[in-house]
């Protein structure tokens, strides 16, 4: 539920026998609010309204015009506060109806019985404009609510409001859509670059963590999901599934198979003798664990062919999945966005 003020005019007219004199040869305007009061109005309320005030400035603003036919138009200036059940399901892609009533507040129908006019009930003015709505239309219907005492008549003008999506486009969905297309740029960089796309990763995962969080503040508290709570909560999944493809990439790219630790810690031909006379000073000054890593790197690299065979292999398959993410990516979040534009805008 959200609130809207409405700053506006209201006329009411209708038919006094009792003023109908032959002496009233004019009409006859009365604003003075004692003499105002000395004669007979409906009584109306606002029943969906939450607050109302009655402008003075400069002068009370009431007047009564007495026509020599005894009829009589009631019209005076009101500043009111409606309340608006909303339906933000489809936020910032939606349309709201919000209404303003009024009601018969003691007379019952069978009393007072309340008609729009024939011609133009509600007139906008002119130049209006609503800074995050349009008004597409203007619908003026009856009604009657019906208490334990009676029936009373009503009036309900619903306004059939479009929210302008400009300032979303601009503030919201260009910014992550940028956000998530540079989250991209990992695949474009070596394999090993690991410093470079785990900075990207993890700033655009920020950085849409922070434009989501901004989004929420500004908007009321509502236990369903919106049509930006789906925008932005995709878009944080395609950052962060980013990041993890980088991080099982990167796993490929480092990983060695047991066949190729097991022939590189014991290469064929290279027994126990052997490493000992060649390195024997290591196996006297260092602990266990550094001759066997030493060894390591000593053996790979006497042995290239033997162990960049296996590791190539791992090296491709991860530079494939680059390429693979590279097409996969712009396409799955191209999909999403015809699914989303397409439902949300239906």
């Amino acid at each position: 539920m959200q609130d809207y003020e409405v700053d506006l005019y209201l006329r009411q007219k209708w038919q006094d026998e009792r003023l109908k004199h032959a002496d009233i040869t004019e009409v006859l305007d009365l604003n003075d609010p004692n003499l105002v009061k000395a004669i007979w109005k409906p009584e109306v309320y606002f029943p969906n309204a939450k607050h109302a005030e009655f402008q003075f400035v400069t002068v009370p603003n009431v007047l009564i015009r007495i026509n020599p036919d005894g009829e009589i138009l009631y019209m005076l200036r009101l500043k009111l506060t409606f309340s608006c059940m909303m339906d933000l399901s489809k936020f910032p892609l939606d349309n709201q109806i919000c209404t303003m009533e009024v009601a018969s507040f003691s007379k019952t129908i069978e009393e007072l019985r309340l008609e729009w006019k024939t011609m133009n009930p509600v007139i906008m003015g002119k130049g209006l404009k609503m800074p995050q709505f349009e008004i597409v239309d203007i619908v003026p219907s009856e009604c009657q609510e019906s208490f334990q005492i009676g029936n009373y008549s009503c009036l309900v003008a619903e306004f059939y409001l479009s929210r302008s999506v400009g300032f979303h486009l601009v503030q919201s969905y260009l910014p992550t859509i940028l956000i998530v297309v540079i989250s991209w740029v990992s695949f474009w960089m070596d394999v090993d670059s690991v410093p470079g796309r785990t900075t990207l990763g993890v700033t655009t995962l920020l950085a849409v963590s922070s434009q989501s969080s901004g989004i929420q503040s500004g908007l009321p508290q509502v236990s369903y999901v919106k049509a930006i709570d789906v925008w932005m909560g995709t878009c944080t999944a395609f950052v962060f599934c980013a990041l993890l493809e980088f991080t099982f990439v990167n796993y490929m790219w480092r990983k060695l198979s047991p066949e190729i630790l097991r022939k590189t810690l014991i290469p064929d031909g290279v027994n126990g003798d052997v490493i000992t006379k060649g390195a024997p000073q290591l196996a006297t000054e260092q602990p266990e664990e550094a001759v066997a890593v030493t060894v390591v790197k000593k053996v790979i690299l006497t042995h290239g062919d033997l162990s960049g065979h296996v590791t190539n292999k791992n090296m491709i398959m991860a530079r494939q999945i680059d390429e693979y993410s590279r097409l996969c990516f712009p396409l799955a979040f191209a999909l999403f966005n015809v699914l989303y534009w397409s439902y949300y805008l239906a």
